[in-house]
């Protein structure tokens, strides 16, 4: 038995005491100064109207990391912007999206749900870019499903997903905002699916850029954002990448980052 249990085994008024010493030593250590505290973010749009949101930095760095996999047909939620910024050799831009009215001159429109099968196209990518948007569908594990779905035999997915963040006011006045994932769960949804040997989970960001994040500062308003990334505190990641690789040999990256969205 360690010294702490016996300790609170054994002599609970004691323990309690020097619970309350060691905190007061603590708040004297490290003082709470809430003029420098602000119940209201300075971006209610994640930064994105001071500069590039802190979410974006990590996600840009996952897909440059994984670059190689853009290419063939590649598919994308709305757009194909990170399709285009990161594909590599002959690619063809296929979007997903609601909009009866997108069009979209390099590829497929595909009008679709990825909770909906019947609204998908089979074996349509070679790689699907799908950056934060499980945490706003409702039904994720179907939509992990319409994942691989899409996905040709070989194909690999980029997925990222939000862990700590804003409310996003525009997904929840339209379809809804329903998930904060830790890797953990994340890593649980992907592999019922495509199998534990088939995903990479990454986590991505720090205590100070989750916390800029959650103020609405952006990237230009930090002094260095390349600090090591770390699950402090057990802090949600800005957000998960997913590699899958599944028996019909896929791959799933999955980046986490501590999402402030």
């Amino acid at each position: 038995m360690r010294v702490k249990e016996i300790m609170r085994s054994e002599f609970p008024g004691m323990w309690k005491n020097v619970r309350l010493i060691r905190n007061a030593i603590n708040r004297i250590r490290k003082p709470v100064v809430f003029g420098e505290l602000s119940n209201h973010a300075l971006s209610e749009r994640m930064g994105l109207d001071r500069g590039q949101a802190i979410d974006r930095w990590y996600i840009e760095r996952f897909l440059e990391t994984h670059k190689k996999y853009v290419k063939g047909d590649l598919l994308e939620i709305a757009d194909s912007q990170y399709s285009k910024k990161y594909a590599h050799g002959e690619s063809r831009y296929h979007i997903l999206t609601f909009d009866k009215e997108a069009y979209n001159k390099d590829g497929k429109v595909i009008y679709g749900d990825l909770t909906d099968k019947s609204t998908l196209i089979p074996e349509v990518a070679d790689c699907f870019i799908c950056t934060q948007t499980l945490n706003f569908i409702f039904d994720v594990k179907k939509a992990v499903h319409g994942v691989r779905y899409l996905l040709k035999n070989g194909g690999v997915a980029l997925v990222t997903v939000a862990g700590i963040s804003q409310i996003s006011p525009f997904d929840y006045e339209r379809w809804g905002d329903f998930w904060r994932f830790t890797d953990q769960s994340i890593r649980r949804l992907f592999e019922d699916e495509f199998g534990k040997d088939n995903i990479k989970v990454q986590i991505y960001g720090n205590l100070v850029s989750c916390m800029a994040y959650l103020q609405g500062l952006c990237v230009e308003d930090l002094p260095d954002i390349r600090m090591p990334d770390h699950k402090t505190l057990q802090l949600l990641p800005f957000s998960f990448t997913v590699l899958y690789k599944s028996a019909l040999d896929y791959s799933i990256f999955l980046a986490m980052m501590p999402i402030i969205h």
